[in-house]
Order: C-alpha cells, then structure tokens, then sequence
C-alpha cells in the first residue's frame, strides 16, 4: 500500500500544492516540539510558495512534495546556518544547484533541517528519533532523517561524508540513498571532503527515488531485475563487521534469508586485501582535506570547537607520503571493487552497527558507512527489519559507480520482502 505522504502518493492523487502544503504545516506543529528537526521553518513561507507552485502553467513531477533540506545546502529564501553561531541568520541568497533542481521539478520546500555542525562531527545535536525520543536519530543528517520518518516531510535532502545519510536512515527506519559521488551536482554545498561530500536523500518509499533518479538525469540502465528469484547477492561482512552488535548480526542473517526465501542466491563476499586499509585511508583523507576545509573556520571563529582546531593542527600526524598512500589506496580500492561487485547482481551489508543508540550526545558509530563513501559507489539503505528493542534495522544494497538505479530496484525488492517477513512474525 502506497504511502498517502510519499511522493508517488501525492502525485497520483494530483494534489494541489495548498493541500500538501496544509498538511505539512499540520503535520509539523504537532509533532516538531517532540522531535526538533527543523532549524528554520516558516508557515506562512511554505503557503506563500505553495500559491506559486499552484499558479504555474505546468505540474512538475514533484509538483507540492514537501521536501526538507539540510542546514549546509544553501536556499535563495531562508537561512543556510550550519549549525555555527557564525552563520546565524547568514542568507546566501541563491539555491544550491540541487535545490535548483528540484524547485524547478516543482517541489515544495518546507524548510531547513538540523545538522551537526558544519556536517563534520559526530557530536550530536537537539534532534530526537521519532520511534523513541531517547534516542538519537543518527547524524550528521540528523533532523533530515527524522522530518520524514515522522512525516514532516515526504523527501528530504542530507549529506554523506562518512556514513552522515544512510546511518540516519537506518536509525529512523526511512529509505535512504547515497548516490554515486558527484552523480548530483554539490555546488552551495558546504565542504568538508572533496572526494567524499555526496548529496544524500531520504525517502518514505523507494519507488521516490525512481522519480527522483529521473529528475536528477539519473543513467538510464537496461536489465533493472523485477523480481528476486535467481538474483546473485554479495553478502559483504566488511573489515568493520567486529563493530555490529548482535542485533544487526541477526537482523543481516535474516535479511539474507528473506531474499533467498524469494529465490535469491546469497553468498559470501570477501573484501580483504586492500579493503583492510580502506577505513584508515578513509580517515587519513578526511583529516587531509577536513583541514583546509575549516581553516578559515579555525581563524575566524573564537572559541571554536576544539575539534576544528584539531584538524587544522594535524594532531592525527598525516604526512606528504601517508596521505598520497591513502589516495592510492582508494584508488585502487575503486577499481578493484568494480572488478569483484561485476560477478554480483548487487552488494548487501549493515547499513549501520546497531539500532539508534539512546542519547542525543553522540550521532552514533559510522565505521559500517565509511568504506563506501570513499569508494564513492552508490548505496540504497532499505528499511523493514528491527532489533529487539524494536528499533529499525537498515540494509545497505551497494552496486557500482553509476549503477544507481539497479540499486535501486533491488533495494525496493528487497523492502517489500523485508516487509512481508515482519508481517508474517506480527
């Protein structure tokens, strides 16, 4: 059954952009004085913009989608603040080409969402997990993940340095999508890591992502599987899978049965060899270019976070040659996971390593997110599992560069198992 707050949902029932926009607004003063996800909201803003959706001669295939954009994505018409005090109120005054993207698809933007600051921490910010407000809906995307699990919000954008989108997504039991880095244009994104920062987006079906890879100029690909029965899965138990505590250990056994109980062939994959060393290379470049990136930062702001000073110090030691073996490192990483992903229809692994934690200190353990990230390879997080306090589990489904759109739809297949599975439990 489609969700009456999806974005197919609202473009099946020709919703006028007044109506989703009445029941967004709705939607968020009930429920945002619990969860905390926006950092600028303006009532009147969104109906004002709604009108003009509504005056254009043309529906767009996003027509009055309530999106919500995270807080380090420049909007022409609110506030782009990064959490930092530094940039209260600041107005940039142009959209990022991505927000471009999507006003001009017709969407409706409803507002900015909390992040932790500048997108570069993993100390955790006022936003609360919708399923248990003790608990941290992940981060940095915090209030992204959050505004649409709680239905604040039918899409919503985040960003992916480490594992910012899709451990949120995991988290807050929603759809999220790390694209193929660069795939989406990040110009007005604010930068921390050249060669990691990926726009992220977040779904409450993986069908939207169908209509956003389409707005977004997505490759077409031939042969997008439709059904389960003889799909060839890589079940990838990473160098990291130390780090996932039990119930993700079992929810991932169970998500491998699930898809061979649909007819799918799952078998282990192995990525030893270099992919040990793909966590400290990942590491190594984000303290490399996490330093230039907040240098201004450092020097303009004080009482900064000692943590920006950190990185601007170098107090992790990198040199000119273990950051040049870092990048090799990737490198070769790339192209050899291309080479192993091609005998796999699709790549499944933890999307995070454990349910949310209780808390709003910490955003939680990226390490299951990381290695992807830097192998800038898409990645789809698939709800529909849960651990045994009842929190949701996320499945990671990786395919290769550019293959986006299979991920995709192996995602969706795999949801609706998953979905099933539960259901037959209850």
């Amino acid at each position: 059954m489609s969700d009456p707050m999806s974005a197919r949902a609202i473009r099946a029932a020709g919703l006028s952009a007044a109506e989703t926009a009445e029941a967004v607004i709705s939607m968020i003063q009930a429920k945002e004085p619990d969860i905390r996800a926006w950092a600028h909201f303006d009532a009147e803003a969104v109906r004002a913009q709604a009108a003009e959706l509504d005056a254009r001669p043309e529906r767009g295939p996003l027509h009055g989608v309530p999106v919500g954009v995270k807080d380090v994505i420049n909007t022409k018409d609110m506030p782009t603040q990064h959490n930092s005090a530094r940039y209260l109120g600041s107005l940039p005054g142009v959209d990022a080409a991505c927000v471009d993207t999507l006003r001009h698809a017709g969407a409706l933007i409803v507002g900015k969402t909390v992040t932790t600051e500048f997108a570069f921490t993993a100390r955790g910010s006022v936003t609360r997990n919708p399923h248990d407000l003790s608990r941290t809906p992940g981060g940095s995307s915090s209030g992204s993940g959050a505004a649409v699990a709680a239905g604040m919000a039918s899409l919503a954008l985040g960003t992916q340095t480490g594992g910012s989108t899709i451990r949120p997504a995991s988290y807050t039991g929603v759809w999220g999508w790390k694209p193929t880095w660069n795939a989406i244009s990040r110009e007005g994104l604010k930068m921390y890591s050249a060669t990691c920062d990926t726009l992220g987006l977040y779904a409450r079906e993986a069908a939207d992502f169908e209509i956003l890879a389409e707005v977004f100029n997505f490759f077409p690909l031939e042969d997008l599987p439709h059904t389960l029965a003889g799909l060839r899965v890589g079940f990838a138990r990473t160098p990291t899978w130390d780090a996932c505590e039990p119930s993700v250990v079992v929810a991932m056994e169970k998500a491998a049965g699930l898809l061979e109980s649909a007819g799918a062939v799952v078998s282990d994959l192995d990525l030893a060899g270099p992919f040990d060393r793909i966590h400290e290379a990942h590491r190594a470049i984000l303290d490399c270019e996490g330093r230039s990136a907040v240098l201004n930062e450092v020097r303009t702001t004080p009482g900064i976070h000692d943590e920006f000073v950190a990185k601007v110090e170098n107090r992790q030691g990198e040199t000119p040659e273990s950051l040049r073996e870092a990048y090799r490192l990737a490198d070769d990483c790339r192209g050899h996971f291309d080479d192993i992903a091609s005998g796999y229809d699709i790549v499944m692994t933890p999307s995070a390593t454990s349910e949310a934690p209780v808390g709003l200190e910490s955003t939680g353990n990226p390490a299951m997110n990381s290695m992807w990230t830097v192998l800038q390879v898409p990645v789809v997080s698939a709800p529909g599992l849960v651990g045994p306090v009842g929190m949701p589990i996320g499945v990671s489904f990786v395919a290769r560069r550019y293959e986006d759109r299979r991920a995709i739809a192996v995602a969706k297949l795999a949801g609706a198992a998953f979905a099933e599975g539960l259901a037959a439990a209850a």
